[in-house]
């Protein structure tokens, strides 16, 4: 008997390797990553790093096709929202209000060599 996963399992653990695929290629580029997955009421940033002096809030997102505009289309005016959210909260927990910006990281299929990185989108 074949085990069955939980609703949403595969989805999460595509996530997951997307967001290590993310990690990486910022690495490779000198972005330090500082935490994966922060979470509070009203928000969720995929990760939190650090580009010099800035801390940089990346959403990471995946699209398997381009039917429906591809990763970079699929950053909604409520996924922004949540983004923003979150963002505020990492900062007040900081003491401190360092320079930031937001980032997307678009990934075409699980394919290291198809990331496209979006710097300073618009969360307003």
């Amino acid at each position: 008997m074949t085990p069955v996963s939980p609703a949403g399992s595969e989805t999460r653990d595509v996530g997951c390797v997307a967001e290590t695929l993310a990690s990486r290629f910022l690495e490779a580029r000198g972005v330090a990553i500082i935490a994966r997955n922060y979470r509070c009421r009203g928000g969720e940033i995929d990760i939190v790093a650090r580009d010099g002096d800035a801390t940089v809030f990346v959403e990471v997102r995946l699209r398997r096709n381009r039917n429906f505009g591809g990763a970079a289309a699929s950053i909604t005016d409520a996924k922004r929202r949540r983004l923003k959210i979150a963002a505020l909260h990492y900062i007040a927990s900081q003491g401190k209000e360092p320079r930031c910006r937001f980032d997307a990281i678009a990934l075409h299929a699980l394919d290291a060599s198809a990331i496209e990185w979006l710097r300073d989108i618009d969360v307003a």
